[in-house]
C-alpha cells in the first residue's frame, strides 16, 4: 500500500480529463541560487499551475545525464544532482496530488548514453553479455546490407549512424541515431525489455508517478521493421495497465495518421505534430487554408478503428520544436487565437512552459528553452541563469507577474480559456468526439464535440473582423450562448456574429 504522501490521482485515468503543462526543469524554476532550475523549484510553483488550471506537469528528463537536456541517461533509477535529490521528487509528487495534479516523467528508452554501465560494459568487446543490449555490425555487415547512411529526417541530422566505441578491441560499430553519444538500445534482445519494464514498475510503484511521455516511440526499430514497434508498445502498455491500472501514456510518434494508429493499441495518447503545423498556418494566414477539421477527422477516423478510447495529444509547440511565439512573430491576437483552438479542439492539450505568457524562441534547441519569465528582471528572484535569453527576455515578452495584472494579457486569457474548459462537461473529456457541421466559411473554424447524449458547437473567428456565421440545418438544435472570449457576440435566430478573434461556445 502506497502512503499517503504519494496518493496518486483519484479519476478514472490520467489524460482522460484536464490538461497538461510541459517542464524543462532546468529553465523553469531556481529554488537555490545556483542559476539552474530545480525541482523544488517546480515544487514551489504548483499554486501557480493549480491556478492557471492545470491536472498534470510532464516533466522533461530528471535522470543523471553528461548533458544539459539530459536526453542521454546513465541511470534510469536515479534524479540528476543538477535538479535535486529522490526526496526533493517524492516531496515534489506528493505536493503535486495534493493539489490533484498528476506527474508525467519522459521515459528515454530508445537509447542511453555512452556513459551508462551497460554500453561501457559492451563496449568491452563481443563476448560480453550486454553486447546484445545494443545493435552492433562490421564494417563488412553495414556495407552488405546498405545500411552505412541514413537519410536526414525531422528528428534526427545524423547521416551516418554506426560508430566506433572507444577501447572497443572489435572492429564492430554501434548504431546510434541520433549521435555517437547516445547508442539505440536493441529491444529483439529480452533483457532489454525485462530491464525497461523493471524501470516501469519502479517509476509507477515504488515512487508513485502517474504515466510517461516515450520519446522517440517510433524509432526503436527502422522503418521497415515498424510492426515490431507495435507489438512492442502493446506488450508496454500492458506492463504499464498492469503495473498501475489508468497510469497514462503518451507517444512521441510523427507520421502519417494511417501509421500513427497502430500505436494505440499500447499508448493512451500520442501527440498530433500535423495539426499544429495546420494551426499555425491557418491563424497566421487567418483563413482556414488547411481544413482543419477534414484534417482532423480523417486522423481520428484512422486512430478510432484500432482504439475507440484513443487521446488525441495536441499541441502548440514543444521543446524540440520553434515556440508558437515566434512563430506568430508575437502577434498578441494570433497567439490568442491559437490557445482558443489549442483548448477547445477535441483531444488533451499540452502547453509548452512559457507559451502561456508568449515565449519567444527558434532552433536551435537551446534557444526554445529559454529562462521563463517569472517578473521583471531586479525582482525576479527564480529566474534562471544557465543560458542568458536571446529570443525571450523582458525586453521582448512581458513578465508573468505584469501579465498577471492585466485583463486582456495572453496568460489572462489562457486562464479564463483553461478555466472555463475544466468547468464543462463535454470541453473537459478529452475522449469527447469531433462532428463536422455545415459551416462552410473560409474565416471560421467550427465543429460540434460530442460527449454522451452533450453536444456543443465551437465557433472561431480567425480574422480582426467581426464575422456573421449562418448556421446550416444541422445545427438548429444549438440554442444559447455560453462562453465567449471577446465580448460582443450577437445571437439572432440561425446565426452568431462572432467578434474579431473571438471564440464562442454554444449549446
Amino acid at each position: 500500500m502506497q502512503p499517503e504522501s504519494t496518493k496518486p490521482v483519484e479519476h478514472a485515468g490520467t489524460g482522460q480529463t484536464g490538461v497538461h503543462y510541459e517542464i524543462f526543469v532546468r529553465s523553469f524554476a531556481d529554488s537555490n541560487g545556483d542559476g539552474i532550475g530545480d525541482l523544488n523549484g517546480v515544487t514551489n510553483n504548483l499554486d501557480y499551475l493549480k491556478d492557471l488550471g492545470v491536472s498534470a506537469i510532464w516533466l522533461m528528463p530528471i535522470n543523471p545525464s553528461p548533458t544539459y537536456h539530459k536526453y542521454d541517461i546513465t541511470d534510469y533509477y536515479a534524479i540528476d544532482p543538477e535538479y535535486g535529490t529522490m526526496a526533493d521528487f517524492k516531496r515534489l509528487l506528493a505536493e503535486a496530488h495534493k493539489r490533484d495534479i498528476a506527474v508525467i516523467l519522459d521515459l528515454v528508452i530508445h537509447h542511453t548514453s555512452i556513459r551508462h554501465r551497460w554500453f561501457q560494459e559492451a563496449a568491452k568487446g563481443p563476448d560480453n553479455p550486454y553486447r546484445h543490449f545494443y545493435k552492433w555490425l562490421t564494417p563488412a555487415q553495414i556495407k552488405a546490407r546498405r545500411l552505412a547512411t541514413r537519410d536526414i529526417t525531422a528528428d534526427s541530422a545524423e547521416r551516418n549512424p554506426w560508430h566506433k566505441a572507444p577501447g572497443d578491441p572489435s572492429p564492430e560499430k554501434y548504431y546510434g541515431m541520433f549521435w555517437s553519444g547516445m547508442p539505440d538500445l536493441n529491444f529483439d534482445h529480452r533483457p532489454v525489455r525485462e530491464e525497461v519494464f523493471n524501470i516501469v514498475r519502479f517509476w509507477l510503484n515504488d515512487v508513485g508517478i502517474d504515466g510517461f511521455r516515450l520519446d522517440a516511440a517510433r524509432h526503436l526499430y527502422r522503418e521497415a521493421e515498424e510492426p515490431k514497434n507495435h507489438e512492442f508498445w502493446e506488450e508496454f502498455g500492458q506492463v504499464v495497465e498492469a503495473a498501475k491500472p489508468g497510469a497514462y501514456a503518451v507517444g512521441e510518434v510523427w507520421t502519417r495518421p494511417d501509421r500513427i494508429a497502430p500505436y494505440f493499441r499500447g499508448l493512451k495518447a500520442n501527440f498530433n505534430f500535423d495539426l499544429r503545423l495546420a494551426i499555425e498556418e491557418i491563424v497566421r494566414g487567418e483563413s482556414d487554408t488547411e481544413d482543419l477539421l477534414t484534417l482532423l477527422h480523417t486522423s481520428h477516423s484512422a486512430y478510432e478503428k484500432v482504439n475507440p478510447r484513443f487521446i488525441d495529444a495536441l499541441i502548440l509547440s514543444n521543446h524540440d520544436q520553434n515556440r508558437i511565439g515566434s512563430l506568430l512573430k508575437g502577434n498578441l491576437n494570433h497567439l490568442k487565437v491559437a490557445a482558443s483552438l489549442l483548448l477547445t479542439l477535441p483531444g488533451l492539450p499540452y502547453l509548452y512552459y512559457g507559451e502561456e505568457i508568449g515565449m519567444l524562441g527558434l532552433k536551435p534547441d537551446e534557444y526554445i528553452r529559454e529562462p521563463f519569465l517569472w517578473n521583471t528582471r531586479d525582482k525576479d528572484r527564480q529566474r534562471t541563469r544557465w543560458r542568458r535569453g536571446k529570443y525571450t527576455s523582458s525586453r521582448t515578452v512581458q513578465p508573468l507577474a505584469l501579465q498577471q495584472a492585466d485583463p486582456n494579457s495572453l496568460y489572462n486569457h489562457y486562464k479564463h480559456l483553461i478555466q472555463f474548459r475544466n468547468s464543462h462537461p463535454v470541453l473537459n473529456d478529452n475522449l469527447s468526439r469531433l462532428e463536422l457541421t455545415g459551416i462552410r466559411q473560409p474565416q471560421v473554424v467550427a465543429f460540434v464535440r460530442s460527449s454522451g447524449q452533450q453536444r456543443v458547437l465551437v465557433v472561431h473567428n480567425l480574422t480582426g473582423q467581426p464575422v456573421e456565421v449562418v448556421f446550416s440545418p444541422d445545427e438548429v438544435w444549438m440554442k444559447r450562448l455560453v462562453f465567449q472570449t471577446v465580448h460582443g457576440t450577437e445571437l439572432a435566430g440561425d446565426r452568431v456574429t462572432v467578434p474579431a478573434y473571438g471564440c464562442v461556445v454554444l449549446d
